[in-house]
């Protein structure tokens, strides 16, 4: 727990910089205009309880400040000093939140959401672009329930051929089909009682979509080559960055799974609505970077974050994370991080370009999707250029996983753009 004890008003300032999630703030108020730093750390990190102590205070302060929102008002140090460990635990009484770094408003609906959900056995549609951290909010809402015990099984549906797929998530007899030598349990079996993630749900193979479908309703699956029904106790999280009502009106997704799946839906906000998280994740990944290469510890300069604040991310927190990493590494022995760490200056401006010559709508209109293709095909092909075919480094560039770059261009053949 870190405590920070503000009596200049001028300090207000460094509450921006606190990144810790699990910060308490306990903050003396002699000559501080209590209602302003109130104000203040709720804005900056509105999860966070904030506690007053002032000896011989105002008869009405206290009251007052209750009535904002303040947690606790204390009129003498050793109750306050003794409120500090309670307090500690109860923010950390909602052990889920160790999957999700961010205190800003943006991601207040997701925690809410969270909270209500976690007990519920209810289907949950997580929806949200690529890196926003999806599969980090079906961790989290697997821990916030009465499952939490069991496995949370994840399966990225783009990341195997359509031909295995359905062994994979239902399992399969011993000569069900060429090369099956043995039995295997599916997916879905081996995350009983427990969950089950399908992630990147919007590119699940259309014929396989009825038997999703199935198993939702009846909760039961067949392994292939059996006539045996296994009963299925397992909760399902599916997630998608691909909007789904439009796949369903060109023919690519089923309606009836769409509205299963969609029971309790879960938007996750870019990077770029959530700014003022992006210091808490900047430690987050400083602090799992350097302990993963045995460096000492790093930091970043007030400008660097700022910089960091200023600039779109379009692979959301993905992209940051590989910013981080590429800047501890480059940096080598230097303690801090400068923005040119972090090659913003190129991201900037190449933003700036982006932003300065837009698509034009012609008066007779356009077809948006096909624009889009286009557009996401011209920015596929420059990045494989880039890195001489390497699909791996082209996923990094564009701040999205290798296998989503590859669904991408697999669907970009098929459509003629």
């Amino acid at each position: 727990m870190e405590v920070l004890h503000i009596t200049d008003p001028q300090s207000l300032s460094f509450l921006s910089f606190t990144r810790s999630a699990g910060v308490l703030f306990f903050l003396p108020i002699e000559g501080t205009p209590a209602e302003s730093l109130l104000d203040h750390v709720h804005a900056s990190q509105p999860n966070v309880p904030v506690a007053f102590y002032r000896e011989n205070g105002p008869a009405n302060e206290a009251i007052r400040l209750l009535r904002l929102g303040a947690a606790e008002y204390f009129d003498d140090l050793a109750s306050a000093q003794a409120w500090q460990p309670r307090a500690a635990v109860a923010h950390t009484a909602e052990p889920w939140r160790a999957f999700l770094i961010g205190e800003s408003p943006a991601m207040n609906p997701v925690f809410d959401t969270i909270r209500i959900l976690g007990p519920r056995r209810s289907t949950v549609l997580i929806q949200g672009e690529t890196g926003t951290g999806k599969e980090m909010v079906a961790r989290a809402l697997h821990a916030a329930s009465t499952r939490a015990g069991a496995p949370i099984v994840s399966v990225n549906c783009t990341a195997l051929p359509d031909t295995l797929l359905e062994a994979e998530l239902f399992g399969h007899t011993r000569g069900a089909f060429t090369g099956a030598m043995q039995a295997r349990v599916g997916r879905f079996e081996q995350a009983q009682r427990g969950t089950i993630f399908l992630d990147e749900i919007g590119d699940l193979p259309f014929e396989i979509q009825a038997k999703l479908l199935r198993v939702l309703q009846e909760r039961e699956c067949q392994r292939l080559g059996s006539g045996e029904t296994v009963k299925l106790d397992v909760r399902v999280i599916a997630a998608t960055n691909a909007e789904l009502e439009h796949r369903i009106e060109h023919g690519k997704f089923r309606e009836d799974l769409y509205y299963r799946l969609n029971v309790v839906p879960i938007h996750i906000p870019p990077l770029r609505d959530r700014s003022q998280d992006i210091p808490l994740l900047v430690d987050h990944f400083l602090e799992k970077i350097c302990q993963a290469e045995n460096l000492p510890p790093k930091k970043v300069y007030a400008e660097t974050l700022e910089a960091l604040k200023s600039y779109a991310w379009p692979g959301n927190v993905r992209q940051l994370e590989n910013a981080v990493e590429r800047a501890v590494i480059l940096s080598g022995e230097r303690e801090t991080l400068h923005p040119a760490d972090f090659s913003l200056p190129r991201a900037a401006q190449t933003e700036r370009v982006v932003a300065s010559a837009p698509v034009p709508v012609p008066e007779s209109g356009l077809d948006l999707q096909q624009t889009v293709q286009k557009l996401e095909r011209a920015l596929i092909e420059q990045a494989l250029r880039r890195t001489g075919g390497n699909k791996s480094q082209a996923a990094d560039i564009l701040g999205m996983k290798r296998t989503t770059l590859t669904a991408k261009m697999k669907v970009l053949e098929a459509v003629a753009v």
